[in-house]
């Protein structure tokens, strides 16, 4: 980038952050004369930006609203978040996912190269779109780093912030990296993800990209292995669930007959399924990561219930039931 254009470019940014900027702060800030900024703020205009003329003591500009779409300026962390953002669209399930492919596809070509391999670096899979949790942020050169493995094909060596304690390297240990042939870069109900064989264990796992420290250089090329079953969305929320095979499925699944309405129980049973059987009661289908976890989910909701089956969510009733009566004796 040449230098006028980073000065045109950090100018844009400087309009953008607020709506009045007097004529002399703008020179200031960009470290050249008056004279130099009136020539940029013709140029902006030539190229489409609605700058205009504030009158006062001062004088000054502001950006306003403009009836066509001119050329956009991003610096390189904008470029970045753009194309991430863009590829969260193409998966989001609305009605632009062919808008959004365009839009990338139009900035990718616009981009010098430097920037197209970065862009092309962030590849994302979205697993289950976020419904109210916050997502936890990540440096978005953590989210460069492994996508630019994934797409590489490399070992990647990184430290990783466990919530369980860790050895206290005063006292002379050390906690080595760990070593994961990375295959899938995923967002999960609002949280980055990878996805990869840890070469030390001998596995799968699935590791929290908040928690992760890259390290460089990166480790030597591997041959990519298939993930289990084939499809890494199937895969992951069937970890999720704590399922021992591939099938996204619970582990443990019941039926129970809940006396309340169905549209009352409903919006409170995920990916369970809800039956009317007439106006106040209804029929329950859902699975949990355990049977005791299952029958503490259907005494939530305050009304009698009658479990259908199967026998192990029978007995986890009876057990949790005894646990709650000693509770309170």
């Amino acid at each position: 980038m040449t230098q006028a254009s980073g000065r045109l470019l950090s100018l844009l940014s400087l309009l953008q952050a607020r709506r009045d900027w007097p004529g002399h702060l703008l020179a200031e800030r960009l470290n050249v004369t008056p004279r130099t900024v009136r020539r940029d703020i013709d140029r902006l205009r030539e190229l489409g930006y609605p700058v205009v003329a504030v009158k006062g003591p001062d004088g000054g500009y502001r950006l306003e609203a403009g009836t066509e779409v001119p050329p956009l300026l991003f610096d390189d962390d904008q470029a970045v978040a753009v194309a991430v953002a863009l590829q969260l669209a193409t998966s989001s399930g609305v009605d632009s996912t062919d808008a959004a492919t365009r839009a990338l596809a139009t900035m990718r070509q616009v981009m010098p190269a430097r920037l197209r391999h970065r862009i092309d670096a962030v590849q994302v899979t979205v697993v289950e779109r976020s419904t109210a949790r916050p997502a936890e942020k990540v440096d978005s050169a953590v989210l460069l780093a492994l996508s630019a493995a994934v797409r590489a094909h490399e070992v990647l060596r990184f430290d990783y912030a466990s919530e369980l304690p860790q050895a206290d390297p005063a006292d002379g240990s050390f906690i080595p990296p760990r070593r994961v042939e990375p295959h899938h870069v995923i967002n999960r109900a609002g949280r980055w993800y990878l996805v990869g064989w840890d070469l030390d264990r001998a596995g799968w796992r699935i590791f929290r990209a908040d928690r992760m420290t890259p390290k460089t250089p990166t480790g030597p090329r591997f041959s990519p292995r298939e993930i289990p079953g084939g499809d890494v969305a199937v895969f992951v929320n069937a970890k999720f669930k704590g399922a021992a095979g591939v099938k996204d499925a619970w582990p443990c699944q019941g039926e129970a007959v809940i006396d309340l309405p169905a549209d009352e129980v409903a919006p409170f049973v995920g990916d369970g399924i809800v039956e009317p059987i007439g106006d106040e009661r209804c029929r329950l289908i859902v699975g949990s990561w355990s049977w005791a976890g299952l029958a503490a989910s259907l005494g939530r909701f305050d009304a009698d219930i009658h479990i259908v089956g199967p026998m192990e969510l029978r007995n986890a009733a009876v057990l949790l039931a005894r646990r709650y009566r000693q509770s309170v004796t």
